[in-house]
């Protein structure tokens, strides 16, 4: 890699390499499934953070696996990093994890690739593919550890079916890839969960807020974001207007 290489070559080369190195370190049956999945999200950031030190040098660097640095704050380029989202599916053998690489420009979300590297797949936001025809009844992709709030009901409302999956990078891509039609999240997360999932679903022409409808601004002190919707724009205006007055109740 070389300085001449542009933001979003950088982006998928180290996701790549992020990538191989995590599925080097799940096939190593030697450790238990706790310790693989420190290993794995050690060695990942370990990669990302270097090339990233090296090859943009002035940017801000948030990820999930570094001590927050409060300069990033006064930057306008910063790169939001979660080098091994769904720790846990990781940890299983499972493929529904992923490495996000994401970046934004003065608070919005303005590049981003997730790589899914136990699928094989890399999705970024300048490699565009057309979305799929909308299935009949729409699917709501949700945790597969803990059902959010209101997913029962938002479900009822639209005629769908839930469907659980392993983490916010491999759910935002379903939808993408046609698998899915929405992406509900309610519970919390932080920026790192979703930057790079927004930043290429928002390329795609999907729809991407909070569940209120605001657009989520990235590079806060507090990164705590805390809830999500990502869907097909076709759904996104009759689940807002659903959602207004639950949220409004609580």
């Amino acid at each position: 890699m070389t300085n001449a290489l542009t933001d979003i070559q950088i982006a998928r080369q180290i996701a790549k390499e992020a990538g191989n190195i995590l599925l080097s370190l799940q096939a190593d049956n030697s450790v238990d499934n706790k310790q693989k999945g420190k290993n794995g999200d050690y060695a990942a950031n370990q990669a990302i953070i270097n090339s990233l030190k090296t090859l943009r040098p002035d940017d801000g660097i948030l990820s999930e696996e570094e001590k927050d640095n409060f300069d990033r704050l006064e930057k306008e380029r910063v790169w939001i990093i979660d080098p091994l989202d769904g720790t846990r599916e990781y940890s299983e053998n499972r493929d529904d994890w992923a490495v996000h690489i994401g970046f934004c420009t003065n608070g919005i979300p303005t590049m981003g690739v997730v790589a899914l590297p136990g699928l094989k797949k890399t999705y970024s936001s300048s490699d565009i593919c057309e979305l799929k025809p909308l299935a009949r009844n729409p699917k709501i992709l949700i945790s597969r550890t803990r059902q959010p709030k209101y997913a029962a009901e938002l479900a009822d409302f639209l005629g769908a079916e839930l469907l659980p999956m392993g983490s916010a990078g491999a759910k935002a891509m379903a939808v993408i890839n046609g698998d899915a039609d929405i992406y509900y999240h309610i519970g919390g997360q932080h920026e790192w969960d979703n930057c790079a999932p927004v930043a290429v679903c928002l390329a795609h022409g999907l729809h991407c807020s909070r569940l209120d409808g605001s657009p989520i601004t990235y590079n806060q002190k507090d990164t705590f974001v805390p809830d999500l919707l990502i869907c097909r724009k076709e759904y996104a205006d009759k689940i807002l207007h659903f959602l207004r007055p639950v949220l409004a109740g609580e």
